[in-house]
């Protein structure tokens, strides 16, 4: 059995250089013994360096060389949850009996046992069993354990028993192998020198390093012609060409349980084997399971019948389907305990002769699921005017719409209040919803208020099964959840699946995710790994542009002369471009003229006449300017023309 394990995870995949060597080392010699080479394997690095990686590919290739090997990977949130939710069920032994079940047991992100006293005692016995038994134990953590604050002695003693090694941040030739072996894998080709470039910049983790490449391809698959060494230097060090210059670089900115083997795992495992040589040992094992299966609670008339037919036909296939059905029993029984506990009681999870029965129940429950909230079908790309400033965003939106989750994943789009990363994110989410999948998009605040109500009537778990169904998650404004550590630990959880699985993520912020101040470096790492693309205050031709389309839209055709002098007019924002329309639309309509160069020129750099029925004029009629469900997005009220516009009401 294995349980967890990415499977793109492994050793061939993992690139060796002198920063992770002595760890990879480390790593296949455990691999490859299991218990016997280094016990326990403590594997240390910052957050993005491959720990994650690493520990996978153990698992793998353990798996590779002794199939029939149990091996388990869980990260210690999970493994925090699963605890907790025994003991409040009261089957803590059903607990230590799964875990103590593995010949390999892979846990990750050791870090969060900080302030988990009863966690660390679970995790000192599991390391003391697994030495006294010869099965491998492997964990993985920001810093040694030594450096782990609050940590029992005894555990830490423990630990120390066996090996820490450390994974150090890449060096260039590794760095260098790094992008060569992910342009490989993704079929780009780049001009002599450019990978040297993306080498040469000093990052913290290879997350990093990835999302620079990122970049870097982006970049030039909008370009006409190849990127350059100094194109690749300019857009990796920001030294962008002024405005208007073609492709300028400054457009990208930087669960569920599985059935274990108990004590007679091994002894199962030899049943399988033996079933052509010893009829009567047949007999006596089959006895044996059917004892085990029936103090766990399972009706066991499947194997009974073994006995009844004196073992005629393959008992092994039978035993086999028997324990996988129990598997798949004890997978459905914890996916619905997650959305409705009492549910979950059901004997139904308990008869293996009712897979297709069980499996029913918690379709139909999970079918009753209140579907997460959908793009706003007022955007579109279609209507979504891109300048310089935006081309990159929205050459990198265009490109995961017909591959979702396949070229850029995460997709972080970057860049200040009002400039359209909102209205570019549901137009995404509207291109992702064809085909029938179910999108979930919303704001950050909306997201946050949903966990904390989910919390408050403990329907967690329902609340993540919501969003877990869904083929891409859009997330606007995450520099919200900033200090929120249980948000940031749900959303990361989520992100984390979502990548795995290959399913499209998309999120907005107003900087860059290292520089938020207040996220978690293993969310940030996370989303860096992914594209971060800018965008940027709107240029003199897409100031015209934004003009003329709606001035068509509201008078029903484009003055040019009025869209150039509005155009000249600075904008860091195409909020702000509107503003300055409405402005004018709304002086000319108050004075009963029509929208001209002139009347702009007296309302922006000159006075108009007071107008009892222009002065304090309120339009009644929020403009949406990019923005759901947030008042700073909207605009609600228009003061007079002649003072300066108010663009954001808090």
């Amino acid at each position: 059995m294995t349980r967890g394990l990415n499977p793109g995870s492994t050793f061939e995949t993992f690139v060796v250089g002198a920063s992770n060597r002595l760890a990879v080392t480390a790593a296949r010699a455990v691999a490859e013994n299991p218990g016997e080479a280094y016990n326990p394997l403590f594997i240390s690095g910052q957050t993005g360096l491959g720990k994650t990686h690493l520990i996978t590919a153990i698992g793998h290739r353990a798996k590779e060389l002794q199939p029939s090997h149990n091996v388990e990977y869980v990260t210690l949130d999970e493994l925090l949850q699963r605890y907790h939710a025994s003991v409040s069920t009261g089957e803590l032994g059903e607990f230590r009996s799964q875990l103590s079940a593995s010949d390999v047991l892979l846990i990750d992100d050791v870090q969060f046992l900080v302030h988990r006293k009863e966690l660390q005692s679970e995790l000192l016995r599991i390391a003391t069993q697994f030495q006294q038994e010869g099965k491998q134990l492997v964990l993985t953590g920001d810093c040694p354990p030594s450096e782990l604050s609050e940590l029992d002695q005894e555990l830490l003693e423990r630990l120390n028993d066996g090996v820490t090694v450390e994974i150090a941040g890449p060096e260039f030739e590794t760095r260098h192998a790094i992008l060569e072996h992910r342009t490989a894998e993704g079929g780009s080709q780049f001009a002599e020198g450019v990978l040297e470039v993306v080498a040469g910049y000093d990052v913290r983790n290879v997350r990093e390093l990835l999302g620079i490449l990122n970049r870097v391809v982006a970049f030039q698959e909008v370009s006409d012609t190849r990127l350059s060494a100094d194109a690749a230097r300019a857009l990796v060090t920001g030294d962008a060409p002024d405005e208007g210059t073609a492709g300028t670089p400054a457009s990208i900115a930087g669960g569920p349980a599985e059935a274990s083997a108990d004590e007679f795992g091994d002894f199962l495992s030899d049943v399988a084997v033996t079933v052509t040589q010893q009829v009567e040992a047949w007999n006596e094992r089959i006895g044996k399971m059917v004892q085990v299966w029936s103090e766990r609670g399972y009706r066991t008339s499947r194997l009974e019948r073994l006995l009844e037919e004196h073992s005629q036909g393959d008992p092994a296939a039978a035993v086999a389907e028997f324990q996988q059905t129990v598997a798949q029993l004890q997978s459905l029984e914890q996916e619905l305990a997650e959305l409705d506990p009492v549910a979950a009681r059901n004997a139904v999870f308990r008869d293996p002769d009712r897979l297709e029965e069980a499996a029913g129940i918690v379709s139909k429950v999970k079918s009753g699921l209140e579907p997460p909230p959908g793009p706003d079908e007022t955007f579109s790309l279609d209507d979504f005017l891109a300048g310089e400033s935006t081309k990159m965003a929205v050459g990198a939106a265009q490109a995961v719409i017909p591959e979702p989750g396949v070229r850029y994943n995460p997709l972080v789009l970057v860049g200040p209040s009002g400039v359209g990363k909102t209205h570019l994110l549901h137009a995404v989410g509207r291109g992702l919803c064809e085909g029938g999948r179910i999108v979930a998009c919303l704001s950050a605040q909306t997201f946050i208020e949903e966990l904390v109500e989910a919390i408050e009537k403990d329907r967690v778990g329902v609340w993540r099964a919501r969003y877990r169904c869904a083929s891409a998650f859009l997330l606007d404004d995450v520099h919200e959840i900033s200090a929120r550590d249980r948000v940031q630990a749900e959303l990361l959880e989520l992100i984390n699946l979502f990548c795995e699985e290959k399913r499209q993520l998309v999120l907005t912020s107003n900087s860059a995710p290292q520089e938020i101040e207040g996220l978690g470096a293993d969310l940030a790492a996370r989303l860096g790994a992914g594209l971060i693309a800018s965008l940027g205050p709107p240029d003199r031709e897409l100031r015209r542009d934004i003009v003329l389309t709606h001035l068509s839209r509201r008078v029903g055709s484009g003055d040019e002369a009025l869209a150039d002098y509005l155009a000249r007019q600075q904008a860091e924002s195409v909020r702000s471009v509107l503003g300055t329309l409405e402005r004018v639309l709304s002086g000319a309509e108050a004075v009963g003229e029509a929208p001209s160069v002139e009347l702009a020129k007296r309302l922006l750099e000159g006075t108009v006449a007071e107008s009892p029925a222009f002065t304090g004029r309120e339009t009644g009629t929020p403009v949406p300017l990019g923005g759901v469900n947030s008042r700073e997005k909207m605009v609600w009220d228009w003061i007079d023309p002649a003072e300066r516009l108010v663009e954001d009401v808090k």
